[in-house]
């Protein structure tokens, strides 16, 4: 089981309960469970109840209980990028989906993670489409996952059929398109969605750099299409598939700041199939 551990700061003594939720980040709904659990809460040492008091200094340890029910599958290998107390970062290839589904047992990360994690929840941070390469950042245990809403930056790079102008914001709320169970289309009763990008080279097709201001599903397939430039190899949305077979999208940056104020920079060079896309060479330091 995952053993979380804090250290009381605060000058003046106060509820545990109050201690955790407010400096820790853990809830109200987390506390209960301790609660209910042997050795669940403890102060240095020795159990503890939510309405004791604690006073600066004490150790105070969380037990958390974990548990999964995704089959894992040692043959997978998926490179982790990144680890620290309560983020895991893995640099997920194209064609793998990031969740166990009735067409994808066995092959997705949910089933590598459990793997080399079998006493962990698998709790990815966000999702990536099964084609879409790069970082997904995994959260250690429930407290973290609930605390780490605004604590990641993402960066995506896109190669984009035609010419976007140098930079701009899509600004487009996207919604479901009628009798469909997947395809998203901009529509004026959809949910509010902007974009933020930047051209980084202009040649067959243009690399773009995004940044997503909201978490929409396809929101940048859905948003190029809609500025007539769609992704290169995505179909759904009218990509060309002449030259890529995925629709080329990547994940390669991510700005994380974690629980202690310390900010690092997590990222994941562009896969070989995007780079020979864009006319580069190996060591252009994209």
């Amino acid at each position: 089981m995952p053993i979380l551990q804090f250290t009381m700061e605060r000058q003046q003594p106060c509820r545990l309960d109050t201690f955790l939720r407010q400096d820790c980040g853990v809830s109200r709904r987390q506390i209960s469970r301790l609660k209910h659990m042997p050795d669940g809460i403890t102060r240095n040492g020795m159990l503890i109840r939510s309405v004791d008091t604690v006073y600066c200094g004490d150790t105070i340890r969380l037990q958390i209980e974990d548990t999964t029910d995704i089959a894992p599958n040692p043959e997978l290998s998926v490179p982790l990028v990144f680890a620290d107390e309560d983020l895991l970062v893995f640099d997920k290839p194209a064609g793998m989906p990031v969740h166990p589904s009735l067409n994808h047992r066995t092959d997705t990360l949910g089933n590598a993670f459990a793997a080399l994690y079998p006493e962990l929840t698998f709790r990815p941070v966000h999702r990536l489409d099964r084609n879409t390469s790069g970082l997904v950042a995994v959260a250690r245990h429930p407290v973290a996952a609930a605390n780490l809403h605004g604590r990641i930056e993402k960066t995506y790079l896109a190669l984009a059929c035609g010419a976007l102008p140098a930079s701009g914001t899509i600004t487009a709320p996207i919604g479901r398109v009628p009798d469909s169970l997947i395809q998203r289309c901009v529509s004026p009763d959809g949910k509010p969605a902007v974009t933020h990008y930047k051209v980084l080279r202009y040649g067959s097709y243009t690399l773009t750099e995004l940044h997503l201001e909201t978490g929409r599903t396809h929101q940048i397939r859905v948003h190029l299409a809609h500025a007539g430039c769609p992704l290169a190899g995505d179909d759904l949305y009218g990509g060309s598939c002449t030259d890529i077979q995925r629709h080329a999208l990547h994940c390669a940056q991510f700005r994380y700041t974690d629980m202690h104020g310390r900010v690092h920079c997590i990222t994941s060079p562009l896969p070989e199939d995007m780079r020979k896309l864009a006319d580069m060479e190996k060591n252009d330091g994209i």
